[in-house]
């Protein structure tokens, strides 16, 4: 009674444990059932059925679970359960399982296993579960009920597993269903998805079986005559056992006959196709088949005459004409009265030559279509034959023959009596003149040129009458010629090709008294004088320079080396570099000095200017400072000093260097001043350092100084003095005893030690004179002391006395204004003083406050007056002490007096 309490008034859920439990204390199943059956829907099913099954007492739960149904619980536990009891029972299970619509399949299914496996079959089947079922059928050997169900089941995922080709049953199950399942089916939709599956699991034999069973050996007259399934096992057949098809073929009737063919073409089944075709009265088609696949020309010609239909006669032409058969194609199209493809038969026809057999076929083509192409063919074919009567007749005739097009074409192929025919017919004088050429009628050709008035036409004439030399008529084109520039070089080109330059001359010298006459005429003859009559090159050259395109004709004097005919075109170009250049390079014949002189005035390049320096010095020296001195303003001076340094020349230009000395530069006055050293010109080397002084000084000196005449080494001196080198300059003067320029030098040097060095060379070479003089000079730079001294030592007392006045003199007036300078600071201290003193008194700690307040007493100096001794000024500010006044007014008394 406790355990009753419990589980159904205290904890309803805990009963599959309480169950369990006494189930395991072996308590009495009537209990334990009456036990469940109190807490009726209270507790949980499913943990109360697995606590019962995996004890092996499910049974006891039959009144529970009957009930739980009855008042209509859907918990699959529930129906489980109850399933389980029926199958272990044997209580009708087969009903019980189809009738029940709640338990889960794969469960109860899954408990059926093992007792029953039509029992399970039914249950997977009940509820489609297809992995089970397949594994249940195939482990159990049930492939006939396999079988059905995969039919009935109409699903491809699931014949996709069971074609699979892992299957080992796969053989046993495709046995069933050919013999059993499908056979017993009605409906076309089933046998539909079945055939799908076995054409996706890739089973064509299989597959044949299937389709041969119902086709042909069924029993249902709806699948024997079902085209999709007559089609279907023709297609499979095809792909699979092609030695089938012909048998196939000739049995069945109800199929797509077109597409069946097409397809057995495309499996290389050509025969069979070929009867398909045949069989269904598809002509075309089955010729189709014989000439483009079995490739059997006499078999398609055999089955033409049999069906004889245009159509198939234009088929067989067509194909005759790839075969190169030109002449049955054409007799083929005769017989099919086609004339569709008759621009085939016109671009097949060179190839074979059959220019005849073509005519007839394009006489029939133009009844049926007017085409250009038509009657043009058909006018080169009577060319080709030259059939020229033929031609002509047509060509009179209303025609749409492209008339020109075909005799360009015989013209290019050289057929030149076919072309003149149809360029006279129409018109074309131009072509027809090539063509008359080509005939050598030059006569007739000159006067369809004169027709065709066309430099072309007049260039062909003309080459063809060269090569002929019939001059005559060459030149009568020729005029025609030359007046257009831009033929002009073709035709001298056309006569030198062949070597007759004599008369392309006289061409070109009666081209110049033509009205139209051009520049290119004048240009073109000089080429040619330049090339073969040089002679009379400068004199054409003089006579037309303003009418020749002078460039073009430079090169061909360059090419011909006519130099001096190339200066005359430069300068008249205003090419006057290259002028200069030519003279230079080739002095022989073109240079003149007169002309030169006129053309490196106008250069442009400044290279020129020093080229023609090397040039003067090389071939002409004496005339090169009158070349310079007419491009002097051009001139890179220095350039042309280091030019001539190089080479050695100086001398050569010194006029020139005088000339440009006004600029003064450096390199120009150290070579004009060098060439003076060399002259001994002393007098012009002096005076031109005084008025040009831009030059090496120092190296200038050097050089004077080791010179032998003495007015260079006192040019010398001059140039150590005037660059501070007194020392230098002073022992060069004392070397050559000019005393007066030591002495100077000296002065000028502002150096005490050199005055006295001097003073003291001059008493050791005992010249008084000489010292007293530097006593006056030097007077600044030397130390009374010294010189008393000296004068003392040497008895030149009173050689030395003025210099001693006179240190005398100048030292009185420095104490005089220092004795001045010393009182006016001791009484400005004092003034100072006093003013400190009397701000203290009147308790001005700070003597700038006075500028603040009222009362304070302010004191200008300037206001002071002369009383005082003290000079205007101005206001000293107050924190220095007062209002003494700026300067330094009168002179005190006591200093100066007694001096």
């Amino acid at each position: 009674k406790y355990i009753e309490l419990y589980v159904t008034k205290v904890n309803p859920m805990k009963t599959p444990q309480v169950a369990g439990a006494l189930l395991d204390a072996d308590c009495g199943e009537d209990f334990v059932r009456t036990l469940i059956l109190s807490v009726r829907g209270m507790c949980p099913a499913e943990a109360l059925v697995e606590a019962c099954e995996s004890r092996n007492r499910l049974k006891l739960l039959q009144p529970w679970l009957e009930a739980r149904v009855n008042e209509g619980v859907q918990e699959p536990a529930v129906h489980n359960a109850l399933m389980k009891v029926y199958v272990d029972m044997n209580n009708k299970p087969e009903h019980h399982l189809a009738e029940n619509m709640y338990y889960d399949s794969k469960v109860v299914g899954e408990y059926c296993e093992k007792r029953d496996p039509h029992l399970a079959f039914t249950v997977y089947k009940r509820g489609k579960c297809d992995d089970e079922l397949i594994e249940l059928t195939n482990k159990n050997g049930l492939f006939k009920q396999q079988a059905r169900y995969l039919v009935e089941r109409q699903d491809l995922a699931v014949w996709e597993k069971v074609l699979h080709n892992d299957n080992k049953y796969k053989r046993d199950l495709v046995d069933q269903v050919v013999q059993t399942a499908l056979p017993e089916t009605k409906s076309a939709d089933v046998v539909s998805i079945t055939v799908k599956a076995f054409i996706a699991a890739d089973l064509p034999n299989e597959l044949i079986e299937l389709l041969d069973k119902l086709v042909l050996h069924g029993t249902s007259d709806d699948f024997k005559n079902n085209k999709n399934l007559q089609n279907l096992l023709l297609l499979t057949a095809i792909k699979a056992d092609p030695e089938r098809v012909m048998d196939y073929i000739n049995r069945l009737s109800n199929y797509d006959a077109p597409d069946i063919a097409n397809i057995a073409v495309g499996a290389e089944l050509y025969e069979e196709a070929l009867v398909i075709f045949k069989k269904h009265g598809f002509h075309a088609e089955a010729a189709k088949v014989l000439l483009e696949y079995i490739g059997a020309i006499e078999r398609a010609v055999d089955f033409a005459d049999k069906v004889n239909t245009p159509e198939v006669w234009t088929m067989l032409a067509t194909a005759q004409l790839k075969q190169g058969s030109v002449k049955e194609a054409v007799a083929a199209y005769i017989k099919a009265d086609d004339a569709t493809n008759f621009q085939a038969v016109i671009e097949a026809t060179p190839a074979a030559g059959a220019w005849a057999e073509l005519a007839s076929f394009l006489v029939m083509a133009r009844k049926k279509v007017k085409d250009s192409n038509i009657d043009s063919t058909l006018l080169y074919a009577y060319a080709k034959c030259e059939n020229y009567v033929a031609l002509e007749e047509f060509i009179s005739a209303p025609n749409v023959a492209q008339i020109q097009g075909i005799g360009d074409r015989c013209y290019n192929e050289s057929m030149y009596e076919a072309a003149k025919v149809l360029f006279t017919s129409n018109s074309n004088w131009s072509r027809l003149a090539s063509c008359l050429v080509h005939l050598t009628e030059y006569q007739q050709a000159v006067d369809a040129a004169r027709k065709a008035n066309s430099a072309r036409t007049w260039k062909e004439v003309n080459a063809a009458c060269v090569e002929a030399t019939e001059f005559r008529l060459a030149q009568i084109c020729a005029m025609f010629i030359i007046i257009n520039p831009d033929e002009l070089e073709s035709l001298i080109n056309t006569y030198e090709q062949h070597g007759f330059f004599d008369e392309v001359i006289a061409l070109m010298e009666s081209g110049l008294n033509l009205e139209r006459a051009h520049m290119g005429i004048f240009t073109e003859l000089g080429i040619l004088y330049a090339k073969y009559r040089p002679e009379k090159l400068m004199e054409h050259i003089k006579l037309f320079w303003s009418k020749l395109n002078i460039r073009k004709l430079l090169h061909s004097c360059e090419e011909g080396h006519h130099w001096e005919e190339l200066v005359f075109l430069y300068t008249h170009y205003d090419e006057f570099d290259n002028a200069c250049m030519t003279m230079i390079k080739h002095p022989a014949v073109a240079f003149e000095h007169v002309k030169f002189k006129e053309t490196i005035a106008k250069v442009t390049n400044s290279e020129v200017y020093y080229k023609a320096i090397s040039f003067y010095l090389e071939y002409s020296p004496t005339l090169l400072v009158d070349m310079l001195t007419v491009v002097i303003s051009h001139l890179d001076h220095v350039r042309v000093v280091l030019q001539m340094r190089k080479a050695k020349l100086l001398y050569l230009v010194k006029e020139y260097l005088l000339k440009v000395q006004s600029e003064n530069i450096k390199e120009v006055n150290d070579a004009l001043y060098e060439l003076y050293v060399e002259d001994e010109d002393h007098a012009a080397l002096a005076k031109a350092i005084d008025m040009f002084s831009n030059f090496d000084q120092i190296e200038m000196a050097k050089k004077c100084e080791a010179h032998e005449l003495l007015q260079f080494r006192r040019i010398a001196a001059k140039l150590y003095m005037n660059n501070e080198r007194y020392v230098q300059s002073i022992e060069l003067s004392k070397g050559d005893q000019d005393w007066t320029t030591a002495i100077q030098t000296t002065s000028d040097s502002g150096k005490q030690e050199l005055a006295e060095t001097l003073i003291a060379f001059f008493v050791k070479e005992k010249n008084k004179a000489c010292f007293a003089s530097t006593l006056f000079t030097c007077y600044e730079l030397l130390r009374p002391d010294v010189v008393m001294e000296i004068a003392w030592r040497n008895g030149l007392t009173d050689y030395a006395m003025p210099f001693m006045i006179q240190s005398m003199r100048h030292l009185t007036a420095k104490v005089e204004e220092l004795g001045k300078t010393t009182t006016k600071i001791e009484v400005k201290a004092e003034q100072e003083k006093k003013q400190a003193e009397e701000a203290s008194i009147m308790s001005y700690a700070d003597p700038s406050m006075a500028a603040y307040n009222g009362n304070a007493l302010t004191v200008y100096g300037a206001q002071m007056g002369g009383g005082m001794g003290m000079g205007g000024g101005m206001p000293q500010q107050p924190q220095y002490g007062g209002g003494m006044g700026g300067g330094y007014g009168q002179q005190q008394q006591g200093y100066g007096q007694g001096y």
